[in-house]
């Protein structure tokens, strides 16, 4: 099969994506087809069939007042929004705004299948096979930016019993609304912001019980600039090690916000240990009793979405990827953004510019001989 050779090929158009196709263009980089010149190319591949990202996905009651951490792309502010309007209304319209203002000519809906290296040159390309409308089809990239993000592969525990529940479990990626759990007692697992939130909401309806594996440790100051210096740097050390990144609440602890304070006063935010088993009817606590539920909500965070690059075998004994700076150590010409440190909106912007950058330079480097 032919393949398309390109400069950059970008994977994901969702927040950390997005502001890495904007800094190639402010770069001099062109989508591919473009008739502005012939200066380096670009293509962005966005597995979804609309402009949004993962907002699009989001459950209808998560409002613009409470999205944790929004941060506006590089360029171009959120404009503003009723704190009330959800954001998988507001925030899709804004990406598809974003795309259209820059002219990223995103192509969409592309499955990236896998990358792999064209032959063994280390300064070769990098081939990204992928599925579209049209069938299979191939890029020949000089660099390829991953931003593939989290979404489509949400993290499922491991429990014993967990087969035999009778009740039903589903994870936050496929949550929808707290009314359909009304007179039904819920287990929410997880420490993490959208545990609280949903909590918070879950227990305004109906009678829930509140697990994690840690206990959190809330700071009562706020998620202030020192300790979001101190979660991405030890986030950035274990990614450089090749460990799986790890999630900033067990770094920085867990911060009061609006539904946690809502969830205290309702008296839902009672911490328990995790349940040891899972029974027919109920989980089974440390102490051996056993709680009723009927539904375990999973809040329990997602995994790196990067199957597609296992081809190029970077993945170390302990199950990560090494990155320094956003370059993968054993592939300079991979960059991974929205990954480890990156996960956050703020960080995927500072990503998407940091790995241009270098692009930028190597570039520089290359025709200049050196």
């Amino acid at each position: 099969m032919e393949s398309q050779p390109v400069d950059v090929a970008v994977i994901g158009a969702g927040q950390a994506g997005l502001a890495a196709a904007h800094h190639l263009r402010r770069r001099g980089y062109a989508p591919l087809g473009d008739t502005a010149g012939p200066g380096p190319s670009m293509v962005v591949l966005d597995a979804e069939a609309f402009p949004g990202g993962a907002w699009q996905h989001r459950w209808a009651s998560l409002r613009m007042g409470t999205v944790n951490g929004i941060h506006e792309l590089p360029g171009y502010e959120v404009p503003p929004a009723d704190a009330d309007a959800p954001s998988r209304e507001v925030l899709p319209a804004y990406f598809a705004e974003y795309e259209r203002r820059f002219d990223l000519a995103v192509q969409r809906p592309v499955r990236v299948r896998a990358v792999r290296r064209a032959d063994d040159d280390p300064l070769g390309r990098l081939l990204v096979e992928s599925e579209t409308a049209q069938g299979a089809k191939t890029w020949a990239a000089r660099y390829v930016i991953n931003a593939t993000g989290t979404w489509r592969r949400p993290f499922w525990p491991t429990v014993p019993g967990q087969r035999t529940f009778a009740g039903r479990q589903l994870h936050v990626h496929d949550y929808v609304s707290a009314d359909e759990f009304a007179g039904r007692r819920v287990v929410i697992v997880g420490a993490g912001v959208s545990a609280i939130q949903l909590l918070d909401e879950i227990s305004a309806v109906t009678d829930t019980l509140w697990v994690s594996r840690r206990e959190p440790q809330w700071d009562a100051t706020g998620f202030d600039t020192a300790a979001r210096i101190q979660a991405i740097a030890a986030v950035e050390e274990r990614v450089r090690q090749g460990l799986p990144p790890a999630s900033v609440v067990s770094v920085t602890g867990a911060h009061w916000s609006p539904w946690a304070q809502a969830a205290k006063d309702r008296g839902a935010l009672v911490w328990h240990p995790m349940f040891t088993a899972i029974e027919r009817d109920g989980v089974r606590m440390p102490d051996g009793t056993v709680e009723r539920a009927d539904v375990i909500l999973w809040a329990t965070g997602f995994r790196a979405d990067i199957a597609h690059l296992a081809p190029l075998r970077l993945r170390t004994p302990a199950g990560g990827i090494r990155v320094r700076d956003t370059r993968a150590d054993d592939e300079p010409r991979l960059f991974l953004i929205g990954y480890g440190p990156s996960q956050s909106t703020v960080g995927a912007n500072r990503a998407g510019r940091q790995a241009v950058r270098a692009i930028v330079a190597d570039e520089r480097a290359r025709t200049a001989g050196v």
